[in-house]
């Protein structure tokens, strides 16, 4: 029987608990936060839910670190459900405390000098990135591509949007915090077998699901730590593209054009204001999901290459909806990473150091975790077929021929 902290009891934070508290190897949850009002309305929202028993609220100040040493300490295993900027604050924590820690997001290590250096280094295990996406799309990826003896493309699609778009973007925050998920920097992906940079918001194709229609995807950045997998180290071609409503793409690309995703002050009227930092304080209250909206959270995974000297495609495809008080982005966040942290705790999981999802979640694992999600309604569907068609012109890859980062 295992404890568990959950960092964070924002949107993320409580979905990370319910799944942990229902689970039968769990003895405790720990759900923190620095604010005694959110850890209020989590707990009342996660009062009557399976194993609400196991939970301890608790107040904690990750800028004390003492304190959240202390209180790392008392776990066997702990998710960061954090904002992003605040998640260099818990790995802190977690390499102080040797407790093993997931976050949510793949970002925020690096803004913190020689902390990703001193994570790499540290015996405590860090997984970075291990929600939806990144986390499950990368899982996903690495899986399908063991299925076939050779893969020339990988192609992710993944996004969170309102079941009903509105202005001004079509788009409602769904991962929590009161930040956009915008940035200015280019997105790179995988091209006649060469890592390049390419615009971010560029590369628009129409994307179907059914029963929900047409939306858009565009280029958001190939996961370069793909490529480390043995599977797709002779990879061809590969992207990795946002969903969002028909229309988000040419819309930001404007926002962009006109600097208001950059990061570097300006002086107006005498004070110094960062663009990207007005932006979100502008649009957060009419891009922020108001009670009685709801989620969708959408996933496509296509490998494609050949098995048994055929040309083959292997597909994985996922669409939740808001359920039961949460948000499809945090159900399939969330629960992804409570998983991923009890195999943790389990034993089953035994990496050291800092780690990305897909290195420490393969093969047998990643159908377990898949299993643990369908418990909860999360399924994804995986087809095969052959005679599959290059998505992107790449011309045959050869056999065992790296990718060139250069």
């Amino acid at each position: 029987m295992s404890r568990l902290a959950v960092l964070g009891a924002g949107l993320m934070g409580p979905a990370v608990a319910a799944e942990a508290m229902a689970s039968a190897e769990v003895a405790e949850v720990g759900l923190c936060d620095q604010s005694p009002a959110q850890l209020d309305l989590a707990m009342a929202a996660l009062a009557h839910r399976p194993g609400a028993a196991k939970l301890r609220p608790t107040r904690v100040d990750l800028t004390d670190r003492v304190a959240a040493v202390a209180l790392l300490r008392r776990h066997d295993v702990a998710v960061d459900g954090l904002p992003t900027r605040s998640s260099p604050l818990a790995i802190h924590a977690a390499l102080g405390a040797g407790t093993p820690l997931v976050t949510l997001s793949a970002r925020g290590i690096e803004t913190e000098g020689g902390l990703a250096e001193e994570a790499a280094r540290h015996p405590t295990l860090i997984v970075r990135g291990c929600g939806l996406e990144p986390g499950l799309t990368e899982i996903l990826a690495c899986r399908l591509a063991e299925r076939l003896d050779r893969v020339d493309e990988l192609h992710i699609l993944c996004g969170g949007v309102p079941e009903r778009p509105a202005p001004p973007l079509g788009y409602k925050i769904v991962f929590g915090g009161r930040e956009l998920p915008l940035r200015e920097t280019p997105a790179q992906t995988v091209e006649a077998g060469r890592v390049v940079s390419t615009p971010r918001y560029s590369g628009v194709e129409p994307v179907t699901f059914s029963a929900i229609g047409e939306l858009e995807a565009w280029h958001e950045g190939f996961a370069v730590s793909l490529l480390d997998a043995p599977a797709l180290r002779g990879l061809r071609a590969g992207t990795q593209k946002t969903i969002r409503w028909p229309g988000y793409a040419a819309k930001v690309t404007l926002l962009r054009e006109l600097g208001l995703l950059g990061e570097t002050p300006v002086a107006v009227d005498g004070a110094s204001v960062v663009p990207k930092r007005f932006l979100d304080a502008l649009l957060y209250p009419r891009v922020r999901l108001e009670p009685g909206e709801h989620d969708l959270a959408l996933l496509r995974v296509d490998v494609i290459g050949v098995r048994g000297g055929q040309a083959w495609r292997v597909r994985a495809e996922m669409v939740d909806r808001w359920t039961d008080g949460f948000t499809a982005m945090a159900r399939t966040t969330g629960f992804t990473a409570s998983v991923v942290a009890r195999l943790i705790a389990q034993g089953e999981i035994r990496a050291r150091g800092l780690q990305r999802p897909e290195a420490v979640v393969s093969g047998a694992l990643v159908d377990r975790v898949l299993v643990e999600l369908a418990s909860h309604g999360l399924h994804v569907a995986i087809e095969e077929a052959p005679g599959a068609t290059s998505r992107a012109g790449a011309p045959p890859a050869t056999p065992g021929s790296p990718v060139s980062r250069d």
